[in-house]
This record gives C-alpha cells, structure tokens and sequence, in this order.
C-alpha cells in the first residue's frame, strides 16, 4: 500500500492528524449508520420469508452475530454506531401476528399469505400486490379495519418502541425509533422515513401515520406537528428513492407554483434531508440531466426501468423531479421566484433492506429481502417484472449494496445525532467508510492542513456542511478533507459539484476535480476531464490492491466562477478507485456464470451535505 499521498493546490500543505481544541465543543469522529432498516414488522418483509426481529436487527448492528433467515450465520465487519428501524406503518406489525384471532379469521388475508408461500416468484407477486393495495386502501379488510389496527399494531409498536428504549445505550450505541410511512400513488415512490428523537414515553402516545390515512405528503407533515404539539417531542421525515418516484418527488420551479410559501416552507421544516443512496439505487444525478458528468449514475441500471412496481414506464421528462442535484437546483429557482426553498437539504445514505441486516459492504451483502439472501441463484433472480409487459424486468445483480449514514454529532446519543441532522452536518456514502470534512468560509488559510488546531480554526471562522454562507465579502472558499476507509479503498479524487441560476433565469451546474492522486502522472485534459485513475481489479479473484490511488486528500478551493450576486450551493463528491462490487464477490463464491450486462466492478463514492451561499 502507499503511503499517505497529500494533494498540495492553492498552496495547501501537508495534512496533519486532527488534534481537537479543547476549549470548543464539536465533533472529532463521525459516527456510522443505518436510518432505514426493515425487520419481520414488515409486511413485505415477511412476504419475502423475513423472520429477523427487531431485536436481531439491533444485536446485528451493533456487531452481534445473528442467523439469517436462510440459516446462515451473519456478521458485520465493523458495527454500527446508530440505527433506525423504520418498518413500514401501513398493518405495522401485524404480518408477524396472523395467528391474532382478528386476522386468523380473514379467509382472503390467509389466502393470499398461503399464496405466496408456493414459490419465491410468487411470494414476489403476492407481495408486489399487497403492498399495492394496503397502501391505496383496499387490501384485506382486517388489515384495513382501524379497530384491528388500534389493537394488533398499538401492541406491535409499545413493544417495539420499549425494544429501542432497552437497546438505546448513549455514548456506545443509539437506537432510534421510527417507521416509514410508504405512499406511492400509481406506483410511484413518495416514501418518507420518520425518526423520533425522543423515546417510548412519546411515541407510544401516537401510531405511526399511514399512507392508508393519506398519500399527500402534506398530511404526514402536519401530523408530525400534531405530534410534537402535543407530546413535546420532535420527529424529521427522511424521502428516499426519488430515482423511482415517476417525476414527483420534487416538483419543480414550474410545477410547484401552485403551491404557497407555507407549503413551501412546511417541507423545508420538516425534510432536513435527503436519502441520496441505498440498495434501490443512487439518485444523486442521471446522464440525461447532467450529461457532461461522467459520473453522474451509480447503480441506477435496473431502476431507470420504471416506478417502483414497474408498472409506469420512466420517461426522460420525470427525472428533473427524481433526482437530488435537480432538485437543488430547481430549490435555487423556487428560492428566487418565491423567497422560500423547499429542498435546503442535506444527504444521507441508508440501507432500505427488509433483511433485519444493515449490511452494505460488498463481499459482506445480505441482499434488500430474504429471498435475496446469499445463493447461487441470486444474480440472475428475477425481482420484479411489469406486470402488462413481460420483457420490463428486475434482475437480483441489478441491486446496489449501499449506503450507509455519516454523522458529525458530538456524542453517541439520540440528541446529538438527531441534531446533527436537523442542521445537516451528515454525508453519505454508498457503502464505503470514507472520512470527509467540508467547510466554507473567505477567511481560510492555505497552510491550515498543517496546524494541529486546523478543525478547530474551520469551525470559527467558517462553516461544515449543512451550513448556509451569507453576506460573503469575497469569493467562497471550501476548505475540503477526506481520508480513505481504512478497511477500504485508496482514493481516486475529490469533486466540487456547484449549481447556481444563471442572469437568464437558468439553473446551472459544473463539477469541478479539485484534488487527486497520483497527481505527477494524470492531468484535466483539453476536454475538461481528469486522466483516469486507472484500475487494479481483478474480477475472476475477486479483488483490487491500493497500489494507486491516495489514503488522504485535501484542499483548499476557491471558486473561480464567483459572482456576488448570484446564490449558490457546492457540495463535494469523493471518489474510490475502482474496486469489485458485491456480483463479483458472488460469482466467485457461489462459482456461477455471470449475468449478461452485470456490473462487476465501481468506484464508491461519498457525497456531502450542500453548503449554500446566499449574497
């Protein structure tokens, strides 16, 4: 392995080890984890044959070893050092209850669970539909009835939620309670993730709000505040799979004037941030939308079909309200026809696996459901197929083994985390361990990286991600480090992604390189672009070495395109060098042919939280 390589721009030297001032209070470590994990409470989860409890996914996370649903034993590399268990609201806990005598006597309901037993391919179909019809309001009627609900899931959540409270150990491991809330009209995703700060106490004075309540969006907000009225608590709704929402998870500048500035800035109060990564795939930017990006798409192969259920087709004119970088972008829009921002958000990343099992590295991937546990059938495994076209499929290698949540939070607690996230000091990554700090500021100093106070001088005289930069009497400086997983791989470069709106009324975008390694052989071409880091995978083994590649980047930036006038937001992308993903670790394993288009090998990446400025 080399040893650390340090990229030295604008004069910024070598960068030394963190050495934390004592006398400010900030975060030194970030901490690592899941805010979206299924276990047995949900339905589809034991459709699929998913028997892990809340209590296994907890043990799991922190590092416990579990049996899976298949009967092989489970383990992270490294434990977690939070979770949330987010089952779906819609007959929350009532799957794992059909011997209830209020569901046990639904001959329909008991039907269509013997239905799904046949095959995994049925289970698939049986599951696919009810998901379908208890999210519109028309699956069995025991799963519909609010009196059953009120019972079976009232008693399903107190345990749960007195589950989380045991679990929940500050300074070691957090356990947060949450749930998702799954509306998807038409099939298309609206998904939302609700974290509760505060304990059983105040949660088990609600139940969780279902799509079968409301598919509006807008309905969940204002029962989060019904909630935090009445209990004193406090909740965020995380979307996720805006890549999958049939063009309506951000309406656009266009799309949202009917809406008013208190709707605008209801979302904005209640979505801090966003889910940009998981197994269902990135949804950072697509090449349609940002076509001189090279790297705008990252696990997206199998989810550019369609919605969730495939059953509407995706179009080219859906993705400018799918994807992050747009919605920013359009945020930026909104913002200047309104005064009021929408999509002011950070990112994260999180797993969305109904395993019971957080775990996303790539030779260590326990699959989205149990029927797609490891096996030798896996990679081919159809997982979804439109049910009025046969030949618009899902295919198991299609799945991405991603992400994971990074928090700058002060301490191991539901409060600090929480609170990291409500100013989005957070990042995410697709699976990877990556170290990344970002802030802004016009007073930075090219030699900080080499003091032993440099964080703490960061934090005092700028901004970390998540912030907003106002006023700024000079062009924004982004002070940037990132430091390899040290389980992991070596690091490719770093990325500065800005977007702006142009004097025309247009929103822009560029990525900028602005650092990488091997600098004394690889240059920006005359075409813009970065000489390639160049690759050491070997696919048949599977493996890569860190022969290229950096252990360390840093820089200080300075935009070269600044205009004082003009809002703007930047958030830096770092990327690997290529390394197998987890198809190849399974060929290799299970000694099977690999599926015709599969990806075998890719370069992880983490994404920031936006730092916006504001003139």
């Amino acid at each position: 392995m080399k040893s650390s390589l340090f990229l030295l721009l604008a004069g910024v030297a070598a960068v030394s080890s963190n050495a934390a001032d004592a006398s400010l209070n900030y975060p030194t470590t970030p901490l690592w984890g899941d805010t979206h994990l299924h276990t047995s409470a949900s339905g589809d989860a034991v459709i699929f044959g998913g028997s892990i409890s809340a209590e296994k996914a907890f043990r799991f996370a922190r590092g416990e070893k579990v049996m899976a649903r298949s009967g092989q034993m489970a383990q992270l590399h490294r434990p977690l050092d939070f979770l949330v268990i987010a089952d779906h609201a819609e007959a929350f806990g009532m799957f794992n209850r059909l011997d209830h005598p209020l569901l046990a006597s639904d001959k329909a309901l008991q039907a269509l669970v013997a239905k799904s037993k046949e095959s995994p391919a049925m289970g698939m179909k049986v599951m696919g539909r009810l998901i379908a019809d208890i999210g519109n309001g028309v699956g069995p009627a025991s799963l519909q009835d609010p009196a059953n609900i009120a019972q079976i899931s009232g008693e399903a959540w107190a345990e749960f939620t007195d589950l989380a409270d045991r679990f929940n150990q500050p300074g070691e491991f957090t356990a947060f309670i949450g749930y998702e809330w799954s509306s998807h009209p038409a099939g298309d995703n609206l998904h939302r993730v609700v974290v509760f700060k505060d304990g059983a106490d105040k949660a088990q004075q609600v139940l969780p709000f279902s799509s079968m309540q409301s598919q509006d969006p807008a309905d969940l907000w204002r029962w989060m505040g019904r909630f935090e009225e009445k209990t004193g608590g406090e909740l965020l709704a995380i979307p996720h799979n805006s890549n999958i929402s049939g063009g309506k998870m951000f309406p656009t500048a266009v799309e949202s004037a009917a809406m008013t500035n208190a709707q605008l800035a209801e979302r904005r109060r209640w979505e801090p941030l966003v889910e940009i990564t998981q197994i269902k795939g990135d949804s950072e930017s697509h090449p349609v939308l940002s076509p001189s990006d090279e790297f705008a798409s990252f696990g997206d192969e199998g989810w550019d079909h369609g919605n969730l259920p495939l059953t509407n087709r995706e179009t080219d004119a859906m993705k400018p309200s799918e994807y992050v970088r747009e919605a920013l972008k359009q945020g930026l829009l909104i913002e200047q026809q309104r005064g009021a921002n929408p999509y002011s958000f950070g990112v994260i990343g999180s797993t969305d696996a109904h395993t019971g099992l957080s775990a996303v590295e790539e030779d260590n991937f326990w699959g989205k459901h149990s029927g797609n546990e490891p096996r030798p059938e896996r990679l081919s495994q159809i997982t979804r197929r439109n049910p009025h076209d046969a030949e618009v499929y899902r295919v198991g290698w299609e799945y991405q083994s991603g992400g994971y949540a990074a928090v700058w939070a002060e301490e191991n607690t539901r409060d600090a985390i929480f609170d990291a996230m409500q100013r989005r000091e957070v990042y995410a990554t697709t699976g990877t361990r990556i170290t990344l700090r970002v802030f802004a500021g016009t007073a930075f100093q090219a030699d900080w990286f080499a003091r032993e106070d440099w964080l703490a001088k960061a934090y005092r005289h700028g901004v970390p991600m998540g912030g907003e930069l106002t006023g700024a009497s000079a062009a924004p400086q982004l002070l940037i480090r990132a430091d390899k997983d040290p389980m992991g791989a070596n690091l490719d470069r770093l990325q500065v992604v800005k977007g702006w709106v142009d004097e025309q009324g247009m929103a822009q975008e560029k990525v900028f390189d602005v650092a990488w390694s091997d600098r004394e052989s690889r240059q920006v071409g005359k075409d813009g672009r970065l000489t390639p880091v160049g690759s050491t995978v070997d696919v048949a083994s599977p493996s890569y070495t860190n022969s290229i590649g950096a252990e360390q980047l840093a820089t200080l930036w300075v935009d070269p395109e600044y205009h004082p006038e003009q809002a703007a937001f930047y958030y830096v992308r770092v990327l690997e060098i290529p390394t197998p993903n987890w198809v190849a670790y399974d060929a290799a394993r299970f000694d099977v042919n690999i599926p015709e288009g599969a990806i075998l090998s890719h370069q992880e990446r983490a994404y920031s939280s936006p730092i916006w400025y504001r003139p």
